[in-house]
């Protein structure tokens, strides 16, 4: 630009330790020719610059979709296929036109076995304004089905829906999760949980989904309508394969008329059927926000060490370093999680639902149709014990519709997860504890003192984290690979977000740090450079 700041001058003052956007009001200074609306455009190129050169996504899949003429190993439900659940392959190969091409007039002609519509399979293609372009982010391959990988995927969720009503605080004396960590490698006290030693402390579920939400002048206690025990579906083969081609489901969940708290399987994965997609971490930030003495406006209990109004006498955040700020970034991570996660789910892994696998067992079980699955996935202990309870080998579904009209491979809701947390750890201190913790009575239907659990407030968010991912898991929708993928690239998109957003300061501040959901230190500097140790 002609009459932009020239990059030495910029540079120089960037050096001088000043945050980016400050660096540009200091040469602006010194050039004051220069407009507040060429200092915006500058600010805004160099972020597109820096974001310019990331790598596009590898692209790598499980090759499950090659390997597999009858299409029976790829996300195909919704599509017209034949009474052995095998994909018409003219439908198969309009799917694959349509994200070849991108072109609007190729998904409108895309065959639906049903009545229900394709998951806006265009959201893999659209732009993203902030942070990295949704192409450039990377997960490695989804485990094939014919892999002992996926094999452990699939029997903890046959595990999961058998156990699917036993409260989490009675997992001890439960004979059916003892069986389920026997055959899993694990113990009651870490079945099903988060991989760090902090998930497996305290309640199986995070304070941040039991406590009371302040709501405006409101306190909202956190009890969720949730459908009576053994409330499952698809058991039945001619269910599953109607469900399976698009169809509406006709059958309904039967609710309890008394709201509860969330205190077992089903409750969780009830509460992450509804939601919208940030609710859990609005409601955290929310709680947070409001965790203080008095009101909002005065309480600096929670806010991150690197916030630099935390110890001010003379000002306090709210647009910036403040309650405006946080809320606003969750959203604005939500999206871009989401577009890229449509991508990895649509136009590179297609991977294979959980119900749809659960087809390919029980086909292999009962000799209807052989599949090249892993025999220790088809000898499964679990997969024997769910015959015995509903009479078929299919994976019991705790809601009517099953999983949506998406791929599996990430989940979706992973990736919020991912993306939302890294927002709450930016804002919030993670290192302090998180005081008067709670725990559901095994009716759900009241709280009690924790007395003995004292999280800090970083793996608080980590188990929110796993337990909204893992929520999906208990519907028997998703796999924990789908999760531990889908956290990860959330986290990077966040990532890419705030260092666009760190550059944008004027305040004097020591940037943005936070520590990722494997236990990796993050440092994002008031330039936007990223450093992980």
């Amino acid at each position: 630009m002609a009459d932009s700041i020239s990059r030495r001058t910029l540079f120089a003052a960037a050096l001088s330790g000043f945050p980016f956007a400050r660096a540009l009001t200091s040469a602006a200074q010194i050039t004051s020719k220069d407009s507040r609306a060429n200092l915006a455009l500058e600010l805004r190129t160099q972020a597109a610059i820096r974001q310019s050169k990331r790598r596009p996504s590898s692209m790598e899949t499980n090759g499950d979709e090659d390997l597999e003429p009858r299409g029976i190993a790829s996300y195909r439900k919704g599509l017209p296929r034949n009474q052995f659940g095998e994909v018409d392959k003219a439908a198969y190969a309009a799917l694959i036109v349509a994200l070849t091409s991108q072109h609007h007039a190729d998904f409108e002609r895309i065959p639906r076995g049903g009545g229900r519509k394709h998951s806006n399979p265009q959201g893999a293609f659209t732009y993203h304004l902030e942070g990295g372009d949704a192409h450039t982010f990377d997960i490695p391959p989804a485990p094939s089905i014919r892999s002992e990988a996926s094999a452990w995927d699939m029997s903890e969720l046959y595990w999961q829906a058998l156990c699917r009503d036993v409260p989490f605080s009675g997992y001890g004396s439960s004979a059916i999760v003892a069986e389920a960590a026997k055959h899993l490698g694990s113990t009651t006290a870490r079945v099903f949980r988060g991989p760090s030693e902090a998930h497996c402390r305290g309640p199986y579920v995070s304070q941040f989904l039991l406590k009371p939400i302040p709501y405006g002048s409101a306190k909202m206690a956190q009890l969720y309508s949730t459908p009576v025990p053994e409330s499952d579906f698809m058991t039945a083969p001619t269910e599953w394969s109607q469900i399976q081609a698009g169809m509406p489901s006709w059958r309904e969940a039967t609710y309890d008329p008394k709201p509860r708290y969330i205190r077992n399987g089903r409750d969780l994965s009830e509460y992450v059927h509804y939601d919208f997609p940030y609710q859990p971490y609005l409601n955290a930030a929310l709680i947070l926000i409001n965790s203080g003495p008095h009101s909002i406006l005065n309480c600096n209990q929670f806010k991150s060490d690197n916030n630099i109004y935390r110890y001010s006498t003379i000002q306090d955040g709210f647009v910036t370093f403040g309650p405006a700020e946080v809320t606003d970034w969750l959203g604005r991570v939500t999206t871009a999680a989401l577009k890229a996660a449509w991508f990895q789910k649509w136009s590179v892994h297609r991977r294979i639902r959980p119900e749809e696998l659960g087809g390919l067992v029980h086909s292999s079980r009962t000799g209807t149709r052989r599949c090249d699955l892993h025999e220790s996935l088809t000898t499964s202990r679990s997969v024997d014990a769910v015959f015995s309870r509903t009479g078929s080998y299919l994976l019991p579904q705790a809601y009517p519709e099953g999983s949506p009209l998406h791929p599996s491979y990430p989940s979706g809701h992973a990736a919020i997860a991912g993306a939302c947390s890294v927002v709450l750890k930016a804002c919030f201190d993670g290192a302090m504890l998180l005081p008067g913790c709670v725990e559901p009575s095994l009716d759900g239907l009241s709280l009690a003192p924790c007395t003995d659990y004292s999280p800090t407030i970083g793996d608080e968010i980590d188990k929110l984290a796993f337990n909204v991912a893992m929520g999906r898991n208990w519907a028997g929708i998703h796999y924990r690979s789908d999760a531990d993928a889908g956290i990860r690239l959330g986290e990077d998109v966040a990532i890419s977000i705030l260092q666009d957003l760190a550059c944008t300061y004027t305040e004097n501040f020591k940037g943005l740090a936070f520590r990722r959901f494997d236990g990796t230190e993050v440092q994002i500097t008031p330039r936007g450079e990223v450093i992980e140790a």
